[in-house]
Order: C-alpha cells, then sequence, then structure tokens
C-alpha cells in the first residue's frame, strides 16, 4: 500500500493571490504559501500566485508561458522549476523568452523555490514557473 497517493486532476481556477509571496513548503504534489495550500503547480507572476496546468516539462510550451510573456515588461527573470530533476527547455521558448526581455534559469523545483524566494525578498522582479513535486 502506497503511503502516499496522486491526488485527483488538478483544476485550475480563475481565483489566484493577487500579489507574490515567498513559498513556504513543497512537497505531497503541491506548494504551501501565505499560510494556505495549493494542489498542483504554480506560476508565481508579478500579479500573484495563479496555479497552473504543467504537470510534466515537456508539457511547457509557448501556450503554458502565455502569462508569463504577458506580463514581460515586470520581469526581469523567470525561473523554472521542473520537478525532482533538471529537464531540457525547449531552444524555440529560450529565444521567444530572450526577444522579450526575460532571462530565464532552468532547476528542479526544489532549488527553483530557493532561488525565486532570494530573488524576491531582494525586490527582484522575478516571476517561477514551477511544476509540483510528484
Amino acid at each position: 500500500m502506497a503511503l502516499f497517493q496522486r491526488p485527483p486532476p488538478l483544476v485550475v481556477r480563475d481565483q489566484h493571490l493577487p500579489r507574490q509571496v515567498p513559498i513556504e513548503a513543497y512537497g505531497d504534489f503541491g506548494f504551501r504559501f501565505e499560510g494556505m495550500t495549493h494542489s498542483g503547480s504554480l506560476l508565481c507572476l508579478p500579479s500573484g500566485i495563479h496555479g497552473w496546468q504543467v504537470e510534466q516539462p515537456a508539457e511547457i510550451d509557448s501556450e503554458a508561458l502565455a502569462s508569463i510573456l504577458d506580463q514581460a515588461s515586470a520581469i526581469d527573470v523567470l525561473i523554472i522549476g521542473t520537478g525532482r530533476d533538471i529537464a531540457p527547455f525547449p531552444p524555440a521558448l529560450r529565444a521567444a523568452l530572450r526577444e522579450a526581455g526575460i532571462g530565464l534559469e532552468v532547476m528542479g523545483t526544489v532549488p527553483a523555490i530557493r532561488t525565486y524566494n532570494i530573488l524576491l525578498a531582494e525586490g527582484r522582479p522575478v516571476a517561477a514557473a514551477l511544476i509540483a513535486i510528484t
């Protein structure tokens, strides 16, 4: 018998936290921030923290990054957390972010959370796309 079971499929709602805050904890297929929990992946943007439908790095495409590109003028660097391990990032998407003036760092989700929290605490214009750890 498995100790932990995968939660039901993520249902993304229009609800979001309308400001950026540090990520307090992670695990069990989700995150905790501002005393709340969220099951599934997250986009941490200048407009706030939103649910993100991406579950695997291969699902990151231009549609998954649309919200980030829409807010490009408020983002200097995007931190992408690809789950347990680092994963390759498509060159075409790297180029689109670069063209929008957004720097990119791709790493596992755990170091991505630490990096995001540090840059946020420094007041840097940062965004994070964090795949929940399964």
